[in-house]
């Protein structure tokens, strides 16, 4: 399905266009959740100032603060961020944004949306998580309401959205449609960048802005603060730092020219600030109240090549982060320690002949990439750091992982639960193969008959965390598209 003139320039990054005064093209979305605010972003499609209003209810009547954010200029394809901050904790807000000219003349039409900010106490959490969307072909359908799943994850309430990455499909081109195995038809929205491999700036850019082209996407953004991390399919599938494509569809076969333009249309896209990283890119800490902590990583960026997995010792998040990982655990006081990994531990994840995740596929001592996870999971040990989930996605269905070093080849770790969900709206595959090398266990799997099963068909999936204030204990939901639980478990600390 073709886009008009208009949504088309809307929709995807477009060049700003004249209009009476401006307008704000894609909603709004909250991110980096604080106990004392949250990161509100927009886009503007002209140049314009953002200011955003804070009240304490829906209509506007007890506003409490008003806030006059960036300019949103063509520099950032119009979008900008603001971080509120100064906010009461485990509180519920009211924000609007608008956009006005800059010689003051015209104000947009405001969008509204809210959230909670975090605690600082003990209190009840509750954070879904998932990845993967508009993958493998699998773009925004009209006729079939979008991308609903969206709307269910919506309707549980989060306080927070994990989102574990490939959240755009940059190097999966979109066609107008595509016919099913049972003759149906899929029928995709299509924009100019969702119609080739992302290549230049705009092209990244037009991956971002196409997402939020679905209204349960921006529904959702405009209530439920994200949490971003990013894997392959922001730049292009399986990279890693300095790889030369061998890829007849790109011109620009450098995959770290192709990682910097993506990096900035993420962080232009994405309610995520680059001050809040440890390294200014993407892994970093988020607390939320004395019960949970939250520690996103970043599995791409500082990667070594992949490879038969063979060696005696690889690295998949690079000699920094994994000690910033060890040390910040170590420190945390939270009850409970979530790793939001972009990749599974002891799922096999080929790349060819190749090795794409950490498990090399072959029992014994750790090797490779596992050699790092390795000395991660024996450096928590020795410091005693209890109570750690991992969170996870990427491998397109859900499952529940136990890992224990009485049935693992290594046995110098704790053992800990390892959670798997996804996709959102992609291509469900699986399920892979388990290592055995820290000796993991599927307790539970939901994956389709066949690969590429397209969400037509079902096996979209997201997780859900809920932390009791009082007992402190954690229950694991692994959730279908619909919202209904396939598989629950309750973890006590």
């Amino acid at each position: 399905m073709r886009l008009n003139r208009r949504s088309l320039l809307l929709g995807a990054a477009a060049a700003f266009i004249p209009a009476s005064r401006p307008e704000l093209t894609h909603g709004i979305q909250f991110g980096e959740l604080a106990p004392d605010g949250a990161v509100v972003w927009t886009r503007a499609d002209r140049p314009s100032r953002m200011s955003v209003e804070v009240a304490l209810d829906p209509e506007f009547r007890r506003i409490v603060r008003r806030v006059p954010g960036p300019v949103l200029t063509p520099e950032t394809d119009g979008t900008g961020e603001l971080k509120l901050d100064g906010l009461p904790a485990g509180q519920r807000f009211h924000v609007r944004v608008t956009a006005q000219d800059l010689d003051g003349r015209a104000t947009s039409a405001p969008v509204v949306g809210e959230f909670r900010t975090a605690p600082r106490r003990r209190e009840d959490v509750r954070f879904v998580w998932s990845g993967d969307v508009v993958g493998q072909g699998w773009g925004i359908n009209p006729e079939l309401g979008g991308m609903k799943i969206f709307a269910a994850m919506a309707a549980r309430e989060p306080d927070f959205f994990l989102h574990s990455g490939d959240t755009v499909y940059a190097d999966g081109p979109l066609s107008e449609s595509v016919v099913l195995p049972d003759g149906r038809v899929w029928r995709n929205v299509v924009t100019t960048a969702k119609s080739k491999v992302a290549e230049t700036l705009d092209d990244y850019r037009g991956q971002f802005a196409y997402n939020l082209l679905d209204e349960n996407v921006r529904n959702f953004a405009a209530k439920v603060p994200l949490v971003a991390q990013w894997d392959d399919h922001e730049v292009v599938n399986n990279w890693y730092p300095g790889e030369i494509l061998d890829d007849d569809r790109y011109t620009e076969k450098r995959v770290d020219v192709l990682a910097a333009r993506a990096f900035q249309a993420f962080h232009e896209w994405m309610p995520v600030r680059r001050a809040d990283a440890v390294d200014g890119r993407v892994y970093r800490k988020l607390g939320h109240g004395r019960n949970l902590d939250v520690f996103v990583l970043d599995m791409r960026s500082y990667r070594d090549a992949n490879s038969a997995g063979t060696a005696e010792f690889e690295r998949i998040l690079g000699e920094r982060q994994a000690r910033w990982l060890v040390d910040s655990l170590a420190a945390s006081r939270a009850t409970w320690k979530i790793i939001a990994s972009d990749m599974p531990i002891g799922v096999v994840v080929p790349d060819g002949r190749l090795i794409e995740g950490v498990a090399n596929g072959r029992p014994g001592v750790p090797a490779g990439r596992e050699a790092e996870l390795a000395w991660v999971l024996r450096e928590l040990k020795r410091r005693k750091v209890t109570n750690t989930v991992w969170l996870t996605a990427d491998v397109h269905y859900t499952a529940a992982h136990h890992y224990s070093p009485e049935r693992a080849a290594f046995t110098d770790f704790d053992p800990f639960w390892e959670f798997v969900s996804g996709p959102l709206h992609a291509g469900a595959f699986g399920p892979n193969a388990l290592d055995p090398t820290f000796g993991p266990k599927a307790v539970f799997v939901n994956a389709p008959p066949v690969a590429n099963t397209s969400p037509m068909q079902g096996f979209q999936h997201f997780g859900e965390v809920e932390i009791d204030g009082r007992s402190r204990e954690l229950t694991v939901h692994l959730r279908g598209a619909n919202g209904r639980a396939l598989w629950s478990t309750t973890l006590r600390p």
